[in-house]
């Protein structure tokens, strides 16, 4: 199989100027692509998956492609998104941006996915800030929810994928979730050997300064 045909970060920023994406867009996507890159590359070190870390990036700096485009209208950017980046031949990444919103069927004990990366990383950062779950959907609720009922439930659906996406992803490091951005440690085994530590855990034992979870 051809490798997947994948634009590099600046062919990327090119392509957001192209499509007039405005600059606070273009600046969260960043901070997406800084976020999806870590988990990728972090993954791959610790031997938890064979993402592509360049196709995650490429796919997290080009998920609100279509976003300015679609505000005031009843199209799903991300969709949209995804069917311009696969009319320009960016097949792998077009099926990772069209699920940024809503991941649909996914696998919680299958292969860490670029499309379950890339939705978990946008989830994490509110505007330009890196934040937890709780405050991005709270966010989202006040934004989008509005006080009407199907919006809301979408907005709580999708938070609890969220939450099992991290259980998922994190299960598979050795820190937390608080951790993200921050230089890997390399980890001694937990007391039961090579069990992954328990998602949701506490970073190191009580007093300690080390971000290593205990199994």
């Amino acid at each position: 199989m051809a490798p997947a045909r994948v634009p590099d970060p600046d062919a990327c920023r090119r392509l957001l100027a192209e499509h007039r994406v405005p600059p606070h867009i273009q600046r969260h996507s960043e901070r997406v692509a800084w976020v999806a890159r870590w988990l990728a590359e972090a993954l791959r070190r610790h031997g938890a998956a064979t993402v592509d870390p360049a196709l995650v990036e490429a796919a997290a700096l080009l998920h609100d492609i279509a976003k300015a485009t679609c505000l005031g209208t009843l199209d799903n950017h991300a969709v949209e998104g995804g069917r311009l980046l696969r009319d320009l031949g960016y097949e792998a990444v077009a099926a990772a941006v069209e699920r940024h919103v809503a991941i649909g069927a996914w696998d919680p004990e299958g292969p860490v996915t670029e499309a379950e990366i890339l939705n978990y990383s946008d989830k994490r950062v509110l505007h330009e800030d890196l934040v937890g779950l709780a405050e991005r959907f709270a966010d989202l609720l006040v934004r989008y929810g509005g006080g009407r009922p199907e919006a809301e439930r979408r907005i709580r659906e999708n938070w609890a994928v969220a939450r099992g996406l991290e259980a998922k992803l994190f299960a598979r490091l050795p820190v937390g979730p608080e951790a993200v951005g921050a230089p890997l440690p390399t980890c001694p085994p937990g007391p039961c050997g090579s069990r992954p530590p328990t998602p949701g855990s506490p970073p190191g034992p009580r007093g300690s300064s080390s971000p290593c979870r205990p199994c």
